[in-house]
């Protein structure tokens, strides 16, 4: 890719925290010659010694200095990380996409832990964990005022180990224990099938290093299975991101050559990068081209892709693409806004830096960052409705969010009010029996959405949802 950005890795689901990023991995800190604030020096000086002279029992020195990176670095934004010594190995581990945890994708809110989405297949999948549900305790240990960090070593460790997560449901407005088996993530990101003559979908899950093998290989079954397809379903739900090179190609497959797939834009003069539906943006150092073996008929097939609020990074630079160039219908619900670059640089042999160095801006133009992508159709989850739908979080409501940087935030006095509307709503739900309602699994014959997105290929009617509606970038809270 020249100077753009070089991208070596991604953050595996459920080993580090924060929402699956692109990176890219430099060796010098850029910032080493940059001259010191000297009073603010002393003053930390100044702490550091009054800690050590004292404090009520004797503190570390290296624990000392390492909190104050940590901290330095978290008061950035909710991406930006301080790696120690064994989170900067999970994290290079994690670049292959095997770990040994429970398999779930989380971030902070509140000082509690908050599910993005939990991994297909996965151990927190297959015992009932959605998204957005927050996790308030790890076995004995109450997650208050845990670090990100630390949380995930608790969640971590030995295959076939059990670790018990305390689990509250806003939109049941109940508590419960999952406790789940750990065991080593493989994650499969690609799935795919003739949903019916003439219909496929295909759903990535993850963007990681050997998804667009997978994905290439999977619409080679597809339509060799229908060799005539009338229509795909792209399904990007809940896939919560991953490398940038991934995106890139997917997109590539669907649109026309050398078209803009997406921009970046930073300090860095790597981070000013325009990458296209060409080779050379997505292709990895001596590896060939997989997107040959694609049949011709990829480029025109009608699409549509199904996004939702657990859509983010990756997932909404290839929803963005497809919709700038008006190749796909989006459907579903407003992504989650997951719209910069962190670059992970080394501090020494085995501690780093993740830090936020770019925002995405799609190919007309527009930030990303704090406002998702708002589909062409919006989409209830069920037939019933989608109620809750206004107090699902997304990237603005974050503490400490990056801004989209293009100047249009304002409060929306149409979102205060769902909220409030949705809240009185809970609350009546509240006084009910509890039952589980779980949605059905994606892909089956009662996946509402699905249904609604092959009807758009076909021309038939739409259940466009009655409830949502595009969310307004909110005003960061300094």
């Amino acid at each position: 890719m020249g100077q753009k950005l070089k991208i070596a890795g991604w953050i595996s689901v459920g080993a580090l925290a924060g929402m699956l990023t692109t990176v890219s991995l430099q060796t010098v800190a850029r910032g080493a010659m940059t001259p010191l604030p000297l009073e603010e020096i002393q003053q930390l000086s100044a702490v550091f010694g009054l800690i050590k002279t004292d404090y009520v029992e004797p503190v570390d020195d290296k624990k000392l200095i390492t909190d104050a990176i940590s901290g330095m670095v978290s008061s950035l934004d909710p991406h930006s990380q301080y790696f120690d010594k064994k989170s900067f190995k999970e994290f290079r581990e994690g670049t292959s996409g095997r770990f040994v945890g429970v398999g779930i994708e989380i971030t902070q809110e509140d000082g509690l832990i908050k599910v993005v989405s939990p991994i297909e297949g996965s151990p927190a999948f297959r015992a009932g964990l959605k998204t957005n549900d927050l996790i308030t305790k790890i076995d004995d240990t109450a997650v208050k005022g845990l670090s990100l960090n630390d949380a995930v070593k608790r969640m971590r460790g030995e295959p076939n180990t059990k670790v018990t997560l305390t689990i509250f449901r806003k939109d049941e407005s109940r508590t419960f224990p999952v406790t789940i088996t750990r065991e080593e993530i493989k994650t499969q990101s690609v799935k795919g099938k003739v949903v019916e003559p003439g219909y496929a979908w295909i759903r990535l899950s993850q963007f990681q290093e050997r998804t667009v093998d997978d994905f290439v290989r999977k619409v080679e079954e597809v339509y060799k299975q229908d060799p005539n397809l009338n229509g795909m379903v792209l399904d990007l739900r809940n896939d919560p991101g991953g490398l940038l090179d991934a995106a890139v190609a997917i997109s590539a497959a669907f649109l026309p050559e050398d078209v803009t797939v997406v921009s970046t834009n930073g300090q860095l003069p790597e981070s000013k990068a325009t990458f296209k539906s060409i080779p050379q943006d997505y292709l990895r150092r001596g590896q060939g081209d997989p997107l040959k073996r694609l049949p011709a008929a990829i480029k025109r097939v009608p699409l549509v892709v199904l996004v939702n609020e657990g859509s983010a990074s990756a997932s909404e630079i290839v929803a963005g693409a497809l919709q700038d160039h008006q190749r796909a219908t989006i459907m579903g619900s407003q992504t989650f806004g997951k719209g910069s670059v962190q670059t992970v640089r080394p501090l020494g042999p085995d501690t780093g830096i993740k830090l936020t160095t770019a925002r995405y801006y799609t190919p007309s133009g527009k930030s990303i960052q704090a406002k998702g992508i708002v589909p062409d159709v919006m989409l209830d989850e069920t037939a019933e409705g989608d109620l809750f739908a206004s107090l699902r979080m997304r990237e603005a409501d974050l503490e400490k969010h990056l801004t989209s940087g293009q100047g249009d935030e304002e409060k929306d006095p149409a979102r205060e009010k769902a909220r409030e509307e949705a809240r009185k709503r809970l609350e009546e739900e509240a006084k009910k029996p509890i039952a589980e309602r779980r949605l059905p699994e994606f892909g089956t014959d009662k996946d509402f959405q699905l249904s609604q997105a092959l009807n758009q290929l076909k021309g038939k009617t739409v259940l466009a949802s009655k409830t949502l509606t595009e969310r307004k970038e909110e005003p960061k809270e300094n």
